[in-house]
């Protein structure tokens, strides 16, 4: 189909999350919609792949947000809402329970399950002297407006400090929230940091029996069903922008199609890599160069009512927004996958479902000098949801995940990246078990019937990121514009955190930017 051209109301760039979810929005509106992805698989950060007949989830380790039924006014039900999805389609299991482990072997912990309660109830024990602070500091944080698209920024650690005076309370706190959503290290930004706070602790930890796979399902049959057109294993390379607009798209195949909004999911520094001005020399091949320098202004699509977003924030001229420089995020990750022949609960591991762990005085979230930074970590058991009766996984699942440096990575040859992964699947696995009820040696090898394992070099060799980077640029665009009129940000790099914000990164997005223009 090369030298085609098409036009779209929205080309939407990637198929992950967000822009499955902005996908399924518009087309509820009638509007004609492509999205373009340059993999095979659909979900970009939180997929799946099959290997030697089974099928591991990548990225998911539970669904953030959960709230039980008949729970109105959640980031759940507006997205159930949004996307025309009943909640029993992503069929839900809670997590059992998790639990904050400070300490060289955890001696310091605070459990946690899907009823607040048990938190606030951890810390009044745990840390007696702290607890009226924070009970402030819970108050402050159900009262902040954490989707707003124009909130100042303020240091999250700063208003935590207000309210909690203990280094090891604080830092118990911050670990989970940005394990789970931070690209900023050290600090993050508070309307960051309750988004993740709320999505963890106020509300919960959930997922399928199957995984990611059925939520995966659920949105593209939506997606499908309301008419949305995609292609696979065909990504944007250029984007030719004309007089501050995008104004048309060279594909992988060297197909240029055009559209009148374009919605990029991929990530802030990786969209903007793609635009090519009109008119530079060698930029473009002739052909793109004819079609875009040529073309005649769209008109905008006119408005659709019933939408999330408050009118105020609808009249502000794009010319009058600087819009914030997003550079790569440096945080990435490794993440080791045991696959054993029993439950873990049948080794002598209990019930929990995660376990966020440090091993310091400090807990440092940071890009780690080394390969793998061995301090902190997630320990993931997703055996240990509630699923309903009789359901169970057919094999017991361990994954441990640990703070990474693409460099020290990307470049290694095939031999020694392949002899660097097996010296720390061994090393990670061992020390994530210093923070689980003791096996007796040699245990958990000969429970074990397959093993995997992913790299920062893995994940952006199959999702593109830049720098293996999972939650994309420190700086976050929570009005989703880009130095174009027409283009837009989703996902991770505007701001809204986890599987349910990046689906409502998407829906936003198409509500503000699309369905409500003018």
């Amino acid at each position: 189909m090369s030298g085609t051209r098409t036009h779209y109301d929205t080309v939407i760039i990637g198929a992950g999350m967000s822009g499955l979810a902005a996908g399924i929005r518009l087309a509820h509106f009638g509007r004609r919609v492509c999205i373009f992805e340059r993999h095979n698989a659909v979900g970009g950060l939180n997929s799946f792949y099959s290997q030697g007949g089974r099928k591991f989830d990548v990225g998911l380790h539970a669904v953030t947000n959960y709230t039980r039924p008949g729970v109105k006014g959640t980031p759940l039900t507006k997205l159930l809402r949004q996307l025309r999805i009943d909640r029993d389609e992503f069929a839900l299991c809670e997590q059992k329970q998790s639990r904050v482990a400070f300490g060289p072997r955890g001696g310091v912990s605070l459990r946690f399950t899907n009823d607040f309660a048990v938190l606030e109830s951890e810390v009044a024990q745990t840390f007696p002297a702290q607890i009226d602070g924070f009970r402030r500091l819970v108050a402050a944080i159900r009262s902040h407006d954490d989707v707003s698209l124009d909130a100042r920024p303020v240091p999250a650690r700063e208003v935590v400090r207000a309210h909690i005076g203990d280094p090891l309370l604080e830092d118990m706190l911050f670990c989970p929230v940005m394990y789970y959503g931070s690209a900023q290290e050290h600090d993050m930004e508070f309307g960051q940091f309750v988004i993740m706070f709320k999505a963890l602790f106020f509300e919960g930890f959930a997922r399928p029996l199957d995984g990611v796979r059925v939520i995966l399902r659920v949105l593209l049959d939506k997606y499908r069903q309301a008419g949305g057109e995609r292609r696979m294993k065909c990504g944007v390379k250029k984007i030719i922008a004309r007089a501050g607009r995008a104004a048309a798209l060279v594909l992988d195949d060297g197909t240029e199609v055009t559209a009148d909004h374009v919605i990029s999911s991929i990530g802030a520094p990786e969209t903007e890599s793609l635009i090519v001005e009109c008119g530079m020399r060698n930029a473009v091949p002739s052909a793109a160069r004819s079609l875009t320098c040529g073309m005649e202004e769209k008109q905008e699509p006119a408005a659709a009512g019933g939408l999330e977003i408050p009118q105020s924030a609808i009249r502000i001229p794009h010319s009058s927004i600087p819009q914030p420089v997003q550079p790569p995020g440096r945080l990435s990750y490794v993440e080791t996958i045991s696959v054993l022949d029993r439950e873990p609960a049948a080794l002598g591991w209990g019930d929990d479902t995660i376990v966020f762990f440090n091993d310091s005085p400090r807990f440092t979230y940071a890009r780690p000098g080394g390969q793998v930074d061995l301090r902190s970590g997630v320990i993931c058991f997703p055996n240990n949801f509630a699923y309903p009766d009789g359901q169970r996984l057919p094999e017991g699942w361990f994954r441990c995940t640990c703070l990474a440096n693409y460099d020290r990575w990307a470049g290694l040859p095939e031999d020694a990246y392949r002899a660097d992964k097996a010296r720390w699947f061994a090393a990670i696995t061992r020390n994530a078990q210093r923070f689980l009820p003791p096996l007796p040696p040699g245990t958990l090898e000969a429970a074990t019937a397959a093993t995997d394992m992913f790299t920062p070099r893995t994940i952006t060799r199959y999702t593109d990121r830049a720098a293996g980077a999972i939650y994309g640029s420190p700086v976050k665009n929570r009005q989703g514009r880009t130095r174009l009129e027409n283009l837009y940000l989703c996902g991770t790099d505007q701001g809204f955190l986890g599987i349910i914000g990046a689906m409502l990164s998407g829906i936003s997005m198409a509500n503000y930017h699309i369905l409500q223009k003018g």
